[in-house]
């Protein structure tokens, strides 16, 4: 809980930061850097869809619960499958 709040006031304030703790370097990264560049707030917007699809999906595996299809627009595996492993999720 504390490092949701934590990451939260780091992407107040550099949205590409809070991308690359729960990204990593990749497409999200160049994305979300590219659109800070255009604007503050499409950076923002990016920033906490990425964070939101995360942590949800971190809550639902946690639940035993695999999403089925990926998030549209987030590329990495680890947002994808909510910090649980790279590569293929598990469906039910």
């Amino acid at each position: 809980m504390i490092g949701a709040i934590l990451l939260i006031i780091i992407t107040v304030f550099i949205p590409p930061i809070g991308v690359y703790l729960v990204a990593g370097c990749g497409a999200d990264l160049l994305i979300n850097i590219c659109l800070t560049m255009l604007g503050y707030f499409p950076g923002h917007i990016h920033a906490f869809y990425v964070e939101y699809v995360y942590y949800h999906r971190k809550d639902e595996a946690r639940l035993g619960h695999f999403a089925s299809q990926p998030a549209p627009g987030v590329y990495s595996d680890n947002v994808q499958t909510g910090g649980h492993g790279y590569g293929t999720m598990v469906t039910h």
